[in-house]
């Protein structure tokens, strides 16, 4: 791979080399255009491979899978984990998959002929970078620069991360060993993630979000319905508060929080949202305009206030989604090289929580369409009812379908095993203008998760039959 040293002069730059820098880079190379990455780590693949979504994944599966967690009630078994044991099995996992995907992604980037360059990047002018590498300071031209470089855990004031017992999202991978309390602050997704996981390998879990529901950017059906479920793992919930202050008290850390209560624990996790990676990029001598929130201000071309400047992933805010950075360095690459781009059938992507169980939505939810003035019709089915989540003993949670008058399907919410998966059946239909008969008169496999979405469009049309709206696309509903 042709990573020393190389002619100065490119087609594309792209600053970054996670989800939406590679896929830039990528892109722009199928093309034919000479592009160069440059990525201030060691390690390619940005946060999805060396600190978020890889890792916390494997973790989870890990954890699954060396606590026993399923057949602890399933088959009567009682498990006493090894913790010693169990931890080495996942740090080892965890860092093989996090290897394997980082050779992925440098694979990737060799075979479309796309040159790295490890040092660190600062915009010196339109299409002029500049680079420090361990070998001295080099500069590169270009037609076009896109700016990848990501986000990191927001570390608010408040909160002594002097302390190596108060951690963030990053630092929790490398000291999850010897945890027997954490106290999690924040009910977002990555909160919401890390203290399912920890607390399926045995560790004692207490969840504090100043918000009065857990992932608030969920239907909030689903939002409460994880809420139970956590209650159920044996977690403490301590929702509508904030941290007022904490201390350390010997070996133990104190929170006192917003209504007096404290609470006490070894560690702590601060997952509170993410900030763009934008300091020291020479953003200000250039021009490039930043949000309130401090996110590079772009346009639906993904072009920043400068020209031939081009942004795109986490460093330009919300959703902080690997598949909507993947997406976004796609069509930046596109309009920075004027190539031909493949838009995604519905720029509102899929949502999902790798949480114990898993949350996927996509559409739009209940709340969001009777806010639109739609009179929306919604169908459930609950996996207590469902022959394969009861032989897997996963029967939380449930498939949830929202339904326009007419029977078209708008929107699909699902809390259990595989809903990050299950979701994309909902996608597909809601994308291509499906109607929610399909799912009914359709055959699927039997026992699978899958035929939940028969039951949930069963309830819906139950409702829709005789209404003004609805005609019958397929024949009358039968009883299921």
């Amino acid at each position: 791979m042709p990573e020393g040293p190389a002619a100065d002069s490119y087609d594309l730059v792209v600053i970054g080399a996670g989800p939406a820098g590679e896929k830039a880079a990528a892109h722009a190379a199928y093309f034919g255009h000479r592009v160069a990455v440059i990525e201030r780590s060691d390690q390619l693949g940005g946060v999805v491979v060396g600190s978020g979504g890889v890792p916390t994944k494997t973790l989870r599966e890990t954890a699954l899978f060396v606590s026993g967690f399923r057949k602890r009630e399933v088959y009567g078994v009682s498990l006493q984990l090894d913790r010693s044991a169990s931890l080495a099995v996942l740090h080892e996992r965890t860092a093989g998959v996090t290897a394997m995907m980082e050779r992925r992604v440098r694979a990737n980037l060799n075979r479309h002929g796309v040159t790295v360059i490890h040092g660190r990047a600062r915009l010196l002018a339109p299409g002029r970078v500049g680079v420090s590498t361990d070998d001295g300071a080099r500069e590169l031209s270009a037609s076009a620069v896109v700016i990848a470089t990501g986000s990191h855990p927001l570390r608010p004031s408040g909160f002594p991360f002097e302390d190596p017992a108060v951690l963030d999202s990053d630092a929790l991978l490398e000291g999850v060993g010897d945890i027997e309390d954490l106290v999690v602050v924040g009910g977002g997704v990555v909160g919401c993630e890390y203290a399912s996981i920890l607390r399926a390998l045995g560790v004692s879990v207490t969840l504090v979000d100043l918000a009065p529901r857990l992932v608030p950017m969920f239907d909030p059906e689903l939002s409460a319905l994880l809420g139970d479920t956590f209650l159920r793992l044996g977690m403490r919930l301590r929702l509508g508060t904030r941290v007022a202050a904490v201390s350390r008290e010997g070996e133990r850390l104190e929170l006192t929080l917003a209504d007096g209560e404290r609470l006490q624990a070894d560690r702590i996790l601060v997952a509170v949202g993410r900030a763009g990676n934008t300091s020291d990029l020479g953003f200000e001598e250039v021009g490039v305009e930043l949000t309130d929130h401090g996110h590079i201000r772009v346009d639906a071309e993904q072009r920043t206030s400068v020209p031939g400047v081009y942004a795109a992933g986490d460093v330009t805010g919300p959703p902080t989604l690997a598949s909507v950075a993947i997406e976004e360095g796609r069509r930046a690459a596109s309009a920075a090289m004027g190539t031909p781009l493949h838009q995604a059938a519905n720029q509102r992507a899929p949502m999902a929580a790798y949480t114990v169980p898993e949350v996927g939505q996509f559409g739009m939810s209940e709340d969001e369409a009777r806010a639109a003035g739609i009179d929306c019709v919604v169908g459930r089915a609950r996996f207590l009812d469902n022959t394969r989540a009861t032989i897997a003993g996963s029967t939380e949670g449930m498939v949830k379908l929202v339904c326009d008058p007419g029977g078209g399907l708008l929107g699909v919410q699902i809390l259990g095993d595989g809903a990050a998966e299950l979701v994309h059946i909902g996608q597909v239909l809601c994308q291509h203008g499906g109607r929610v008969d399909y799912l009914l008169h359709s055959t699927f496999n039997v026992p699978t998760w899958s035929e939940a979405y028969q039951y949930a469009a069963f309830d819906a049309l139950r409702q829709l039959e005789g209404s003004a709206g609805y005609r019958a696309g397929a024949g009358p509903v039968s009883d299921r």
